[in-house]
């Protein structure tokens, strides 16, 4: 089987010149081809990444053994350097048969974890299957497997190799290298991981046929081996030892016990989500996120957008006496919101699974979507108005039937709440949401079912609960006023979308979009008039519409790609970019990123009030923190892993990053006085 995405394809390979039987050589491994500047990583990363993590199921009498890791290359990233694999690398695994054993076949199954980077990281995993014929040889790949044993460093025996700890360094010496190395300057990686400084100046020498290497400690170093097993390589030829440990380690490092905030960030996903094997996940973990779901839902109602809908759904049942009638309506309103929350739940799921890097709100992520949210909210708005009834535009079939299906209006109620809802979750459930997408498909629908089930409840209750029905107000010339006023909050929203658009699509999709909503609402006008007035105006404005679009309609759903992207924003800010924490915290800096997007409301307000505030920037610049924001509007993978290492799926997101620390996620609503407490801390 093989699993491919943008940047590599894997696939679990077999190799048994023998058939299966006890004492026969019988092995398997994971192929996984990069594409080109893409890599993955050694059984010691260095100073950032995760190794790839293998976990078999096999079956009784079959026991897997650990991965003889071909030989890695060192992979500078700014500052910073990795032991990895680039191009093409199969890691094979061998696997031992018990006496006893019986079958026609062996089958397979290998669940396997890795993380892919360039200069953004993206977790990656994936289900493999293999069927091993027992009595007849499997060899087709043994190719494969021989360069990948000539590729894996050879022992050798320690002899009188050691290595020396002396205050801040460690003295390599090692012995019994074969004389065609001798004189010929070696790569060094050791496999104990934390030690020493990847990236750092080392020096090295032979003195005879021994050859000798003086090497930093990392000042983040969080182990203290007695014996270092460490490779040495020249071109093709590498070769492992086993070096006894003189001299006693220096106190490790007492905070993070980490090398860098990306390193902690990786872990910290790779923990969550890198447990493939693992069924479900805590009860009590996951009932809170329930819970934290189903509330949230419920906050939406006061969203500026949302309300209206849920006003005008409450408002007309007034007139409905009858109780059936009015729970009717009520489970279904219900129905279309958890329904379409269940629906964008499983969309965003399997578009994930297929290698997409999406997170919640991706929808928002699409010129196309939010253009034709901007159109549908000013019909809306101009239906909630007075200008014209959507009944007046449907034959009267058309018309009777709804009338007749009451309970299909507020169905599709709850889908129209849930489509304009939806971006807005993120800053009430983050962390929900952000576990929700590393937990089995199941568990992950129920929460984004909770979403839409909290978001339903008040109508739910006006619907079912005689007492809070009769909390509203009778009947009267007030309800005309009450829904032409809802029309403005729906003009607002209008406003905002074209200034989203505006920032995915540049001023000249912005504008295209307003030219098209004024074509339309004159063309819906026209079509309100009488006589000859009517054909003559509405023929020309469908007509002028019509032609605007052709000719300048592609500016709307065009990326507007700027030639010269400045990396400095207004007020100290910062663009973000893949690698750039990690570039600022090397060099002793501490880093406040905000993840944000210009459709994400709760953004926005924070960036205008918290983290605008004088007092905020006043410690800001007394700690000398560096302020990057890394926007979201438009689809960013980058961003999107960045985000998910944070086990985060939306935004707003808020990360506090200092040397040495793990990353600090503050709260999705920030208060100056939560913001200047951690800045404090630095």
């Amino acid at each position: 089987m093989v699993v491919t995405t943008d940047q590599v394809r894997a696939e679990l390979m077999a190799w048994a010149p023998q058939g299966v039987e006890p004492g026969k050589p019988v092995w398997v491994g994971l192929q996984i081809a990069h594409q080109p500047e893409w890599h993955t990583y050694w059984k010691n990363s260095g100073d950032s990444g995760l190794p790839t993590v293998l976990e078999w199921q096999l079956p009784a009498g079959i026991t897997a053994g650990d991965i003889a890791w071909p030989t890695p290359v060192k992979i500078p990233i700014g500052t910073l350097a990795n032991y990895g694999y680039e191009n093409t690398v199969l890691l094979p695994v061998p696997l031992t048969v018990a006496k006893g054993f019986d079958g026609t076949q062996l089958d397979i199954k290998l669940k396997a974890a890795w993380l892919v980077c360039k200069k953004e990281c993206i977790p990656q995993e994936g289900d493999f299957t293999l069927s091993i014929p027992v009595k007849s040889s499997t060899a087709l790949q043994g190719n494969l497997f021989q360069a990948a044993f000539d590729a894996a460093p050879k022992p050798l025996a320690a002899g009188a190799s050691q290595i020396e700890v002396t205050g801040k360094t460690i003295k390599v010496a090692l012995s019994g290298l074969p004389a065609s190395l001798t004189g010929k300057p070696l790569a060094f990686f050791p496999e104990t991981g934390s030690v020493i400084e990847p990236a750092a100046q080392w020096t090295q020498n032979w003195q005879g046929n021994v050859w000798t290497a003086q090497i930093p400690l990392s000042g983040q170093r969080t182990e203290s081996p007695t014996v270092m097993p460490v490779v040495v390589a020249l071109d093709k030829m590498s070769y492992r030892i086993e070096a006894p440990v003189k001299g006693a380690w220096p106190q490790v490092a007492a905070v993070a016990q980490v090398p860098s905030a990306l390193e902690a960030a990786l872990k910290a996903n790779a923990t969550s989500g890198a447990a493939p094997l693992q069924a479900s996940a805590a009860p009590m973990t996951f009932w809170f996120a329930l819970l934290g779901a189903l509330i949230g839902g419920m906050i939406l109602n006061l969203m500026p957008c949302v309300f209206p809908v849920l006003a005008i759904k409450v408002v007309s049942f007034v007139n409905v006496k009858d109780q059936r009638t009015r729970v009717a309506a009520g489970l279904s309103y219900t129905a279309g919101v958890t329904l379409s929350f269940l629906a964008l739940g499983a969309l965003l799921l399997a578009l994930r699974a297929a290698g997409e890097q999406l997170g919640w709100g991706f929808q928002l992520q699409s010129p196309a979507v939010v253009a034709g949210l901007a159109i549908l909210f000013t019909l809306l708005g101009l239906n909630l108005a007075g200008l014209f009834e959507f009944g007046n535009f449907f034959p009267s079939r058309v018309t009777s039937l709804q009338a007749k299906n009451p309970t299909v209006d507020s169905f599709l109620s709850g889908v129209l709440a849930t489509a304009i809802a939806s971006p807005c979750t993120a800053p009430f459930m983050g962390a929900s949401l952000g576990y929700a997408v590393g937990l089995p498909a199941v568990q992950a629908l129920a929460v984004f079912a909770a979403i839409g089930l909290g978001m339903a409840l008040p109508y739910l209750a006006a619907s079912a609960i005689p007492a809070v029905a009769n909390l509203l107000p009778r009947p009267g010339a007030w309800m005309v006023t009450f829904k032409q006023l809802m029309a403005f909050p729906m003009f607002a929203t209008v406003v905002w979308l074209v200034w989203v658009l505006g920032q995915q699509s540049g001023i000249d999709g912005a504008g295209a979009l307003l030219g098209v909503l004024v074509l339309m609402a004159l063309s819906i006008w026209a079509l309100t008039l009488k006589g000859r007035a009517r054909s003559v105006i509405a023929t020309f404005s469908i007509a002028a519409c019509a032609l605007f679009i052709w000719a300048i309609g592609q500016n709307i759903t065009k990326i507007e790609v700027n030639s010269a992207v400045s990396s400095t924003l207004a007020n100290g800010w910062q663009a973000w970019e893949p690698g750039k924490v990690e570039q600022l915290t090397s060099s002793g800096q501490s880093v406040f990123v905000d993840f944000t997007a210009a459709w994400c409301v709760t953004c926005q307000y924070n960036k205008k009030t918290t983290l605008s505030n004088a007092d905020v920037l006043a410690d800001v610049a007394a700690k000398k923190v560096v302020l990057l924001r890394a926007d979201w509007t438009r689809r960013d993978p980058a961003v999107t892993a960045a985000l998910t290492q944070l086990g985060r799926s939306g935004v707003p997101v808020y990360v506090i990053y200092k040397p040495g620390r793990a990353p600090v996620v503050l709260s999705e609503i920030l208060s100056v006085d939560d913001v200047r407490a951690e800045l404090a801390k630095l």
